[in-house]
């Protein structure tokens, strides 16, 4: 996009693997070169060269309230003071503990982590350990981080044995993973048929974001509940992107249903790096010291994370109405984009919920991520491309949810609008 962003890039190439530390940072989906980030702060995002644009991405869900807010910020500079890391209980790692067993629904204990990816993979550690079974189930277009068990790609039918999706993961992990179709609660039924008493547990994103957002339909979580309860298995949400996104209690929260365990991540950091696995207690206390399932990290409750996490959730405790205030900025946002497209006669399809977005350039119902495969990749690039020039950064991937913050104003929805407008007309004059 710009000179030293450019340069950047080039010399990132030549130190890290494809530039980048995360791999839609390259733009590879959208073309053209990633631009490299100087400072955010509140709806925007501002790049080495000056640029400055609507942040539509919010770390890719943590900024509920905007970036570099001021009561979390002053909160970390505080605790900088006290330390960066102990290796050792804090009390902040009790308080943050306290808090998130308040909100969320299921949890009765909670592990603090380093990462989504962590929570998850200790999750279903721990449901194997738990049920004495092998065999987890999850969803095709659902991510659940970069372990090794969740890499795997669907078979050729519903009771077909997954394959590695990434060179790397063996074939005996594929072994262990099944996969089903989201929002089909048929696949997951015949999946428990075709492998009777074998399967630890279901998890499954209850709002999908890692496929575009695709909503579940009425009833669907409640039939993966009784299934999971049919047949023995435990069932986990994997709240890292809806947790405290979509209500103060979660998804869960929302939907009525309650897994056996959950992991959270992204906003109950603050934007700094945390993960968190909870459930039942009597799951829970498998985990070590208490019982034999071992899991550890050097870092695990850092005491800023977790001063940034706890400044997050009293914000958001102190201030319920931020839900219906984000509701309303995406149906605006929605509602906006639909209006142009509409006047163009052009296909697409919007999915949005609360503050989780995404546009697809296909006719089809998103339902699941056959469906999302539908969508023109080259019209989404091109819709990237067109946004980033007028200072609008959505997510460089037609497969990720947009996330707005409070952050967002009249102003700044005025603005994505307009540069929706000039970039469709551009696109399809």
């Amino acid at each position: 996009m710009g000179t030293l962003s450019n340069t950047y890039f080039e010399k990132a190439k030549t130190l890290i693997p494809g530039g980048v530390n995360s791999p839609v940072r390259a733009f590879k989906s959208v073309g053209g070169n990633p631009v490299f980030i100087q400072s955010a702060k509140g709806a925007y995002l501002k790049d080495v060269d000056g640029n400055e644009y609507i942040d539509l991405i919010g770390s890719w869900g943590p900024m509920l309230f905007g970036q570099a807010h001021p009561v979390i910020e002053n909160a970390v500079r505080e605790a900088l003071s006290d330390g960066f890391s102990f290796g050792a209980p804090s009390l902040k790692e009790v308080l943050i503990a306290e808090k998130i067993v308040s909100m969320i629904p299921s949890f009765e204990k909670v592990r603090l982590v380093n990462s989504g990816t962590e929570a998850t993979m200790a999750a279903i550690r721990l449901a194997r350990a738990y049920t004495k079974r092998d065999k987890i189930i999850k969803f095709e277009g659902c991510y659940h981080g970069h372990g090794d068990s969740f890499l795997i790609a669907a078979g050729s039918g519903v009771a077909t044995l997954g394959t590695p999706d990434s060179p790397g993961v063996t074939e005996s992990t594929a072994r262990d993973t099944l996969t089903a179709v989201f929002n089909d609660l048929n696949s997951l039924s015949n999946l428990f048929d075709a492998n009777p008493g074998a399967v630890a547990a279901v998890i499954v994103e209850p709002v999908v974001g890692n496929m575009g957002l695709v909503i579940p339909a009425d009833g669907y979580l409640a039939g993966l509940r009784s299934l999971c309860d049919q047949h023995g298995a435990l069932l986990i949400f994997d709240e890292v992107m809806t947790g405290f996104r979509q209500s103060a209690s979660g998804y869960q929260g929302v939907c009525g249903v309650q897994p056996d365990l959950t992991t959270l991540g992204k906003i109950i950091g603050g934007g700094l790096p945390v993960g968190a696995y909870g459930g039942k207690g009597k799951i829970m206390d498998m985990i070590a010291p208490a019982g034999p399932v071992y899991q550890a990290g050097t870092l695990s409750g850092n005491p800023l994370a977790t001063t940034a996490g706890l400044a997050m959730l009293n914000l958001i405790t102190n201030d319920l109405a931020v839900y219906e205030r984000l509701a309303s900025k995406g149906e605006s946002i929605k509602n906006g984009i639909r209006q142009q497209l509409n006047s163009l006669g052009k296909k697409y399809t919007i999915n949005q919920l609360g503050s989780m977005f995404t546009l697809f350039f296909t006719d089809v119902a998103v339902n699941n991520f056959n469906d999302a495969k539908t969508a023109d990749l080259n019209l989404f690039g091109q819709y990237f491309q067109g946004m980033l020039r007028r200072g609008v950064y959505l997510p460089p991937s037609q497969f990720e949810s947009w996330f707005i913050s409070d952050a967002i104003g009249d102003d700044e929805i005025a603005k994505i609008l307009a540069a929706s407008e000039a970039t469709l007309t551009e696109m399809f004059s």
